[in-house]
C-alpha cells in the first residue's frame, strides 16, 4: 500500500482535506494539529473529507476525524461530509457509526489543483499514544459496537502509559 499523506485547501471557511494512501495514526499529530487551526479560524464554517484516493484508514484516523465531527456539531457548523467512492471504506465508516455524524457521498472531488500536501508532523512516543487513546475513546462513545472493539486497547494503552 501507498503510505499516507494529506493534502488540504481551504475557500471563504469551507476547509478540504483529502486524505491519500494507506492513512495510518502517522498522520495523527499532523491531522489534528490542522483540526485545531481549521476551529481556530474565524472564518471556519465546513469542512470535506475527500477519501477517493485512500486505500485503508485505521481506527485512529477515524478516531479523529469523528472528533472533527463531534466538535463541528457542537459549535453549531454545518455537518462534515465525507467523500468515499471505495465501497470498502463506505462500509467501515458506515459500521463505525459514520453515518450518524457525517454526511457520507460515494463520489470523488474536483482535481487537486487546488490543495497543498502538508508535512508530516512526528510527534513523540507519548504524544503519540495520547492521541491514539483519544481517538479511540471517541469511537467508543458512538455505539456500544465500537465501545465492545476498543476497549481492551485502550485500558491497554493507558496501562502501559503508567
Amino acid at each position: 500500500m501507498q503510505s499516507c499523506k494529506m493534502l488540504v485547501a481551504d475557500h471563504q471557511g469551507t476547509y478540504l482535506i483529502k486524505l491519500i494512501g494507506d492513512v495510518r495514526l502517522t498522520l495523527c499529530n499532523t491531522l489534528d494539529s490542522y483540526m485545531d487551526d481549521m476551529f481556530g479560524s474565524q472564518d471556519f464554517t465546513g469542512v470535506t473529507i475527500d477519501l477517493s484516493d485512500a486505500q485503508g484508514i485505521d481506527s485512529t484516523s477515524l478516531g479523529l476525524l469523528a472528533k472533527l465531527a463531534i466538535n463541528a456539531k457542537k459549535r453549531g457548523l454545518a455537518v462534515p461530509t465525507i467523500l468515499s467512492p471505495n465501497a470498502d471504506i463506505t462500509r467501515l465508516l458506515e459500521s463505525m457509526g459514520f453515518h450518524k455524524i457525517f454526511n457520507i457521498c460515494c463520489q470523488s472531488m474536483m482535481s487537486d489543483a487546488d490543495f497543498q500536501e502538508l508535512p508530516n508532523q512526528c510527534g513523540s512516543e507519548e504524544n503519540v499514544r495520547t492521541k491514539v487513546i483519544e481517538a479511540h475513546k471517541v469511537l467508543m462513545g458512538m455505539n456500544d459496537d465500537n465501545f465492545d472493539n476498543f476497549a481492551e486497547l485502550v485500558s491497554a494503552l493507558e496501562s502501559s502509559k503508567h
